[in-house]
């Protein structure tokens, strides 16, 4: 099965040390936030990422395919979804369901 390029959006700046951790994605820091991009196998690859990013206590603000138009293209874009833990979930905790 091919895979597909997704663009993970996480809140903060993740240094550069953190690219080995996410299996071959690329970091692209922003203002306030950083984005990985590359390319992800099939849906167990994804989940395993966003379980990592959760192990590391790195909060996710969206997770999008980078093989579509811009969200704001016009009507019938793809609309980007943005992702919040449920409150406790900050500081490593842990709670069964949330990804």
């Amino acid at each position: 099965m091919a895979g597909r390029r997704y663009r993970i959006v996480l809140r903060g700046r993740l240094g550069k040390r953190f690219e080995s951790a996410f299996d071959g994605m690329a970091l692209e820091p922003g203002r306030g936030q950083t984005v990985l991009v590359g390319e992800v196998r099939d849906q167990a690859h994804l989940y395993g990422l966003l379980d990592r990013l959760r192990d590391f206590g790195i909060d996710l603000v969206a997770v999008e395919p980078a093989d579509t138009p811009d969200a704001g293209a016009g009507p019938g874009a793809p609309q980007t979804r943005v992702v919040e833990p449920p409150s406790g979930q900050a500081n490593g905790k842990r709670r069964q369901g949330w990804v």
